[in-house]
This record gives C-alpha cells, structure tokens and sequence, in this order.
C-alpha cells in the first residue's frame, strides 16, 4: 500500500494519433493493464516503468484537444489530471501539426502542470520540410521539450534522461490581450481553495461555463462562492458573444510566438509520394474510387472469396469433412451409448460438430483475413482519411466522419464498434449509429459467410449491396431528420501515412484474433448447449415453428428458421446457417437472395445487444431492437415480391 502513495505518476496526454500509445508500450513493455477508468466505459491504460533506479507507474488517457472537454473521452483525460494530480504530464504532439497542437500545451502551463513537451514524428515532418530548432522552443516555452521518433524508439534515452531529472518549477504563462488579463485576474482572486488545475485555468474554464469546474468551484469555495457568482455572471454577460474565440485566437498568436525562431517550413519542390497519396484519399473525385478498390480487394475479394472461399472450403469441406470430424465424432460416439449425451457431444447441434467446428472452420478464417485487411489499413493511416473523405455525406445521415471509425469497427465485430461509439460528441449521434451499427452493418464473420454465398449467384451480392447501402442511408438521412438534438462537430488529427509494419499488422492480427476466438468459442459452446436442450426438450421445434409463418411470408423454405434464431445467439451463426442451407440446395438464388438481405438487417446478436443496453439504455436498446426487426421482414417481404415480379435473378 506504502508503495502505491509513494510512486510518482506519469501521465501520456495529447490528441489521438501522435504516438501516445506506441510510447506508453515503450515505456512499459509487458507490464500493463487495461481498465475502464472508474464510474465511466472508457479504457485507461496503466503500466510500470524503471527510469534510472526510479519506479514509475505510468497512464495512457484517451485523446484529447484541449483542457475544455467536449467526449466522454476528453472528460476522463481531464478527471485525470483533476483527480490524480500526477507528478509529470509528457504531452505527445504530432511534430507535423505542432501548430495546431502547441495551445493544448500552453494550456497544461497556464494550469501548472509539470509538463514535457515530447515532439514526435519528427521524421515524417522533416519530409515535409519542416526544420525546427527544439532547443530554442525548450527556451520559448520554460519547459523540457524532447524530439522523438517512437516507432523506432529515437530520442527514447534522452526521454527518459529529462523524466528522471525533472524538478520543474513550470513557468508562468504568458499573458493575453490586457482586457482578458483583467478579467481572468478579478476571477481568480475570489479562487481561495486548492485547484488541482491552479486559480487561473481554473478561472478560465469557469468564464468558458465548464460546469464541471463550476460545480468543482462550488464545493471548494463553499460559502465564499456567493462572492464570486455575481463577478462570474457578470463576466459571462459581457463576453457572451466573443470570450471562446478570443481566448482561441490568444492562443494561436502565443503559439506563433513560441514557434519563432524555432520552426522553419521549407517549401518542396515536390512533395513527397505519402503525401500526395494522403491527398488522393481525402479528395472526392480520386478518393471514392480508392475506397471502391479498398473494398473490392479487400473485403470481396481477400476476406469474401479467400477467407470465406478458399479457407473455409479448405477448412470445412476439405479438413474437417473428410479427416477430423469423421475421426472425433467416432471417438465421441465410442465413449458412450446415451443418445443424449451423444447428441451433446457431436450430434447436429453437438458441442463438437456446431460449436467448434463453426467457430474454427466457418468464422476464424474469415474474421482472420478481416483483421489482416483491417491492421494493415490502420496501420497506413488510412482511417482518418477515410473519415474526412465520408465526413460531407454522414453529415446528412446526423453523423460526422468520426463515425466512420465504428462503422468499419462494426464490419468487425458489432459488440466492439457498439462500444466505441461513446466517443462520438453527441448522444443524438451516438443513438444515430448504434442503430445503423445494428441495422445495417454485418459483422465480418456474417459478410464473409454472405459474400461467399451470394459471389456464386450472378446478381445476387450486386443486389445485396444496393439494397444495404440504400437501408443504411434512408434510415440515417430520416433519424437525422426525426431525432432531436445537436449536430456534430467534426475535428480529426491526420497521422502521417505510411508503409504499414509487419510486426505491427501480425501483432495487431493475432491479437485481436486471439481476443476474438476466446470470446466466440464459449459463445458457440453454449449456444449448442442452448439449442440441443430447445432440441432434446421440444422447446426449439416450437420456436421454429412459430418463426415458420414469417419466413414462408418471405418466400423463404420452412427451414430458414433456424438460420434466424441462431443468429440471434451469433450473426455469424445465422449466417452459418445458411451456408449449410445453400449446401443441401434448398435455396433458389431469388430465396438466398432474400434470405441474405433479412438476416443482415435482422436484430443484432445478443451480445450485442447486451452492450447496447449498456452504452444506450434499455429504453433505447428494446426501441431499437423492434425497429431493426420489423424494418429487416418487411424489406425482405417487399425484396421477394420484387425479385419474383421482375425476374431480375432468375
């Protein structure tokens, strides 16, 4: 316990995508933990270190822009530095956006802090020809200033030289305009309490109406607070209409001043090819296709026709049908003559034949090429881009290209992109798309499963898509329209792009694999434990037969049933099922078709569903829930009677 008080505490802070994390890994290597930070849903890493004889407990907080919180994220990044009072902030920068960054450092000084300054990137900028003269801004600034490149650990020894030598004091900060000055100063001498931001920040962020500071100020000051209410309204009143921007535009002119002499910007004659890359992403009339060609080799052909093609038929039709499912169920079945327990083991809703082969033959190959595809564009940078390139047109869904983060997070895994939700600004755009995350968005084992089931039917996937996109863009553009509330905000740091890692991308594929496959094969497991006691007791047959009426009103045969209530236990499941449907030829392109298009819009699967009630409520979960349900039959309705009128996949 004595060792908990006495460790100092270093804290990583900075916008997202500059390098907080590869440092937080530098620093710690193996020795971390992961956990939602108290009270919230937001993931706070935490880890040791040794710096010269001297151990060190060490947090990474979510990204944030600036002590004035906007996400949830923002929020808890500051609870941080309100609660925890750390003994060293090193704020990580973008070296190639240091002027967009360097207010959130003057910031951490005017609230006395003990800040280093850590510019990372530093090679990609020199690409770019920036030059700087840190030990000029060292000297502007008052505090340490440390150039690094983390990816490949430079500048790392001097890092932890200027961390293990820290004393501070943080200087003042440099002062604004002389009316601000005036104001901040009357404010701040009415602060008598200990503010773990200091009286100045602390008067500001009350004159920017911070009501977690107010509420902070309130129970601090007590019965002194009535003192300081009259001067705060009044100061409010009077800079109702500029206070934001003219504290902003301070800011700006001090971090111009601070870059002085230290900051030179070369022009290029050519700039180079990641950055001429980095442009055509972004760009509409190049970046569109790029996405297209994304898409197509990425997920239709390496995740659809490899993963859910080629491994799987390899996987289950080739080793498991012919090799080890023949060899194991005989064993199964030689261990005992109980039809029960056989049935368990390895019947047609058997531990063996339903949980583990579904989970390593149909779903692992296909979640496994999606996170290749998926590491390795995150690993380029592609990501941000692809937000700014979507950001127009998800405004007109009541999104902004922020989204765009979950929506492919949910192409992965709908329980994970549900959870990174909460870092959209507003709780209109959070609900906006946890229901077009439920709606429209297949998980990656359900697209492989789809893709590789509608690529053989000529039309069919075609179908598929337009009918999907066109669901996932009505429904968006009608809740932007029908739901009260703000519209977002939309700020996005660019990382550089870059030639992907290796060992990053397997790292990021094994792992995220790994955590997958432990998280599904138990669902599996007992989802057969579910379905073979519905089985055994009668109970199933039941349930079947009352979705019956439903799936005929499809066009659909009697056993696609099944295929729908197993995906409520798993997407991927229902969509395994169909496979085995389309296997036994029991469908007609038109009945897959329709089949493919419900189950995709179907309701979302329970753990799902479980996180939606978590995040969005159960008011709003079950609101959902009925929603997606109807609306996914009553496409698949209106789809059958199309396709057969028209004859398009006959």
């Amino acid at each position: 316990m004595h060792d908990e008080v006495t460790t100092p505490k270093i804290v990583l802070v900075g916008n997202p995508n500059v390098g907080k994390s590869v440092l937080f890994n530098v620093l710690t290597g193996s020795y971390t933990t992961v956990s939602n930070y108290p009270g919230t849903s937001v993931e706070v890493s935490s880890g040791r270190c040794r710096i010269d004889g001297r151990n060190f407990e060490v947090l990474d907080t979510p990204g944030m822009y600036s002590l004035m919180p906007i996400t949830e994220e923002e929020r808890v990044a500051r609870k941080i530095l309100l609660d925890d009072r750390p003994s060293l902030l090193l704020h990580v920068v973008d070296a190639r956006n240091i002027e967009r960054m360097l207010p959130m450092t003057l910031q951490l000084i005017e609230a006395r802090q003990p800040v280093i300054l850590v510019v990372n990137i530093l090679d990609e900028a020199e690409r770019l020809g920036m030059k700087f003269d840190l030990p000029r801004l060292q000297q502007n600034l008052g505090i340490p200033v440390v150039g690094t490149v983390m990816k490949r650990r430079q500048g790392l020894d001097e890092l932890q030289r200027v961390i293990a030598s820290y004393q501070g004091p943080t200087p003042p900060a440099e002062p604004y305009a002389a009316d601000l000055e005036a104001d901040i100063a009357q404010l701040s001498g009415f602060l008598t309490g200990d503010y773990p931001l200091g009286a100045r920040a602390t008067a500001i962020l009350l004159m920017q109406r911070d009501h977690e500071v107010e509420e902070l100020v309130q129970l601090e000051e007590g019965e002194g607070f009535p003192l300081i209410a009259p001067v705060l309204h009044s100061i409010k009143f009077n800079r109702r209409a500029d206070l934001n921007l003219q504290i902003s535009l301070e800011l700006k002119r001090i971090t111009r001043k601070m870059l002085s002499g230290a900051l030179q910007q070369e022009v290029a004659d050519h700039p180079p090819f990641s950055e001429r890359l980095s442009r055509v992403a972004m760009n509409p009339i190049t970046g569109v296709p790029l996405l297209l060609l994304v898409l197509y080799f990425g997920l239709y052909q390496f995740v659809g026709n490899f993963g859910a093609g080629t491994l799987v038929d390899f996987l289950e039709g080739t080793l498991f049908e012919k090799y080890i499912n023949p060899a194991v169920i005989n064993f199964l079945h030689g261990l005992t003559d109980i039809y029960w327990l056989r049935e368990l083991l390895a019947g047609e809703y058997g531990l063996w034949t339903l949980g583990v082969r579904y989970a390593i033959a149909l779903v692992l190959p296909i979640v496994g090429t999606f996170f290749l595809v998926f590491s390795i564009l995150e690993d380029t940078g592609y990501f941000p881009r692809l937000a700014m390139l979507v950001d127009r047109m998800f405004k007109q869904i009541g999104l902004s290209g922020r989204a765009v983060i979950p929506m492919v997070l949910g192409f992965g895994c709908g329980t994970m992109a549900t959870m990174v939700t909460r870092t959209l600004e507003t709780r209109r755009e959070r609900v906006i798309a946890t229901m077009l995350l439920a709606l429209a968005i297949p998980c990656s084992a359900q697209l492989g499963v789809i893709l590789g089931l509608l690529s053989v039917v000529p039309g069919a996937l075609m179908v598929w898509v337009v009918v999907m996109l066109g669901i996932f863009l009505l429904i968006g553009f009608l809740s932007a329209r029908v739901m009260p509330g703000e519209n977002p905000v939309f700020y996005m740091e660019i990382p550089p792009m870059r030639m992907p890692q290796l060992r990053n991308v397997m790292v990021k594929t094994l792992t995220r694999m790994q955590s997958y496959f432990l998280e599904i094969l138990p669902l599996f497991l007992v989802a057969s434990v579910i379905l073979w006691a519905g089985k055994m007791s009668g109970i199933l047959e039941h349930v079947v037969s009352s979705m019956t009426p439903v799936v005929t009103t499809l066009g659909l045969p009697v056993q696609a049933s099944a295929a729908f209530i197993f995906g409520f236990f798993r997407r991927d499941f229902g969509a395994a099922g169909l496979y085995d449907l389309q296997t036994k030829g029991l469908l007609s392109p038109v009945q897959l078709t329709v089949a493919a298009v419900t189950l995709t819009l179907f309701v979302p699967c329970i753990a799902s569903f479980l996180m939606m009630k978590k995040e969005r409520g159960l008011k709003v979960s079950l609101a959902i829930f009925v929603f997606v349900s109807l609306l996914a039959f009553a496409t698949g309705w209106s789809l059958n009677k199309f396709l057969l009128m028209t004859g398009l996949l006959s």
